[in-house]
């Protein structure tokens, strides 16, 4: 295929949507998928549920709404609205242009603005992991009341210990069910094991799309929103600096703005899919604190009026 293009054949690019699609076929929680135009991307999501919170998921880097379905099911489960995006230039059903943000975190905070402006009129609760985190980071929406940032890209730069590293150019280099199931096991938690259709599916993405980098540091909106920030207490992908002498341990507090931090107990690195329930829990938790912080807004707008 042409090189602005993310899949490295035609044949490639059809067999990681027809995964994708027999993934969203077996579902067995009621959803509707739409295409919507955002910023020039053909952009793909996945809605479902019918609460009264809208949680918008951006995922990270190589993944998407179709490798996403054990967390969506969770959050439905929990009584949430939930809208699964796929990232355009990430491997599945939205554009596979790569060449599209031109390496730009504002153009895909753009992005996000307007799906979530064609998508979820009302106020939404954004969780974004990873890269999908930078992006939420990056938009500037006026629906978005809370982000949910987990193993959050975007706050400063990334450095791979050793033995992620090389487990990643084992993946990238031959890629099999094998190298990629060590892969996955790098970014879990100790004593988990990913599941076997995320090991399918990091397969096919090794073998046929050509995968994204970090995504540098974003540059936030100047509009304030609580962000609340969770990462295992044994994450396996530190920040760039987070063990060098000389560099400021507060750079990624003051990138996040008044983040409030959370470690999960048990919690590993940068794969949400691990452990829904946990994230679900994360969500609930800071959907609540929204309502009840807009409760109090109410309460003192009416007895000013008043």
């Amino acid at each position: 295929m042409a090189s602005d293009s993310i899949y490295r054949s035609a044949a490639g690019r059809e067999l990681i949507r027809r995964w994708c699609g027999e993934q969203l076929d077996g579902w067995d929680v009621p959803h509707e998928r739409t295409v919507v135009g955002a910023n020039g991307a053909q952009t793909h999501v996945v809605s479902a549920g019918t609460g009264g919170t809208t949680v918008v998921f951006v995922p990270g880097t190589n993944f998407n709404a179709a490798a996403s379905l054990p967390l969506a099911t969770a959050l439905v489960a929990a009584g949430h609205r939930v809208s699964l995006l796929d990232v355009p230039g990430q491997p599945g059903l939205s554009s596979g242009d790569r060449n599209l943000a031109g390496g730009r975190l504002s153009w895909y905070g753009a992005w996000l603005d307007e799906v979530i402006d064609k998508t979820s009129p009302g106020p939404v609760v954004v969780m974004g992991h990873s890269f999908g985190a930078a992006i939420a980071l990056s938009s500037a929406s006026r629906h978005i009341e809370r982000l949910v940032l987990v193993s959050p890209g975007g706050l400063t730069g990334l450095r791979l210990p050793p033995g992620l590293l090389a487990a990643s150019a084992a993946w990238f280099l031959r890629p099999t069910p094998r190298s990629s199931a060590r892969l996955l096991r790098a970014m879990l938690a100790p004593g988990h094991e990913p599941r076997e259709r995320l090991v399918e599916w990091m397969t096919l993405v090794a073998r046929h799309s050509r995968s994204s980098g970090a995504p540098g540091t974003a540059d936030l909106p100047a509009k304030p929103v609580p962000r609340t920030v969770f990462t295992g207490g044994t994450r396996r992908v530190p920040p760039a600096g987070a063990a060098r002498p000389g560099r400021d341990p507060h750079a990624g507090r003051r990138t996040a703005g008044t983040a409030r931090g959370r470690t999960p107990r048990g919690g590993g690195g940068p794969r949400p899919a691990g452990r829904p329930g946990r994230r679900r829990d994360v969500t609930a938790r800071a959907s609540g604190a929204c309502q009840r912080e807009r409760r109090a807004l109410l309460s003192r707008a009416a007895r000013r009026v008043r």
